[in-house]
């Protein structure tokens, strides 16, 4: 499950060493621990990691097909984990230590920066090809943080990306050797912990209204993918 630890003024959020996908459970630690990294002391800043070699596979998908009748209830659920990330009052940097899939692609692009590792591990949105269509809330936040060829290649094609082509496409701000992800990210995070604050979320909600309001509006009401129906 997640942890939460706190190096002077940067809370590091590690997701886990498993696949990290969205179970519901693994949303409620995530999202206890980002209230305790809301009403930490300034100066203060998010790095969000991983150990092993998965940040986040995404959404659950095995849950989900146990789940059926949960999935407006279980995609809204994500979507305000999505909105959450994308609003919070400190700056965020995802640590993109291994592969990098799916919603976790999309949480990684709620982060204000990313530093991915350069040499193994992708970052893929594989929707095209698994026959899952994106919800409204979740193609406005990739369309938001990505330039429009970018955007339109990885929904598209869902091509895979490895380090340095994520930084070409500037899908990652830097792409960097395994043993520096997590030390860049905390160097990054630890410039910009002294903008924490309701300013900053202010600008945030502001620069972002339009996907937050996308995602809110939505409530889970996506279409159900045929891959869940029985």
């Amino acid at each position: 499950m997640p942890t939460l630890d706190r190096h002077d003024s940067v809370f590091v959020l590690d997701l886990g060493d498993t696949e990290n996908r969205f179970h519901p459970d693994w949303m409620t630690s995530v999202n206890d621990l980002l209230t305790e990294v809301e009403k930490g002391d300034d100066p203060r800043a998010l790095v969000t990691t991983a150990s092993g070699k998965i940040w986040s596979n995404g959404l659950d998908l095995e849950w989900l097909g146990e789940h059926p009748d949960q999935f407006a209830t279980y995609i809204t659920s994500v979507h305000a984990l999505f909105a959450r990330f994308l609003s919070l009052p400190v700056v965020t940097v995802a640590a993109l230590q291994g592969h990098t899939f799916a919603a976790g692609a999309m949480l990684s692009l709620s982060h204000d920066l990313r530093v991915m590792r350069a040499d193994r591990g992708f970052w893929c949105l594989p929707e095209a090809d698994i026959n899952i269509p994106f919800s409204v809330g979740m193609s406005a936040l990739i369309q938001s943080r990505l330039t429009p060829a970018t955007a339109h290649e990885a929904m598209v094609t869902a091509r895979r990306f490895g380090g340095i082509d994520a930084y070409g496409k500037q899908i990652v701000d830097e792409a960097v050797s395994e043993p520096e992800v997590r030390e860049r990210a905390v160097a990054l995070a630890q410039q910009h912990a002294s903008k924490a604050g309701p300013a900053l979320q202010t600008i945030k909600t502001r620069m972002y209204a339009s996907v937050l309001a996308a995602l809110k509006s939505e409530d889970g009401n996506t279409p159900e993918p045929a891959l869940f129906r029985r």
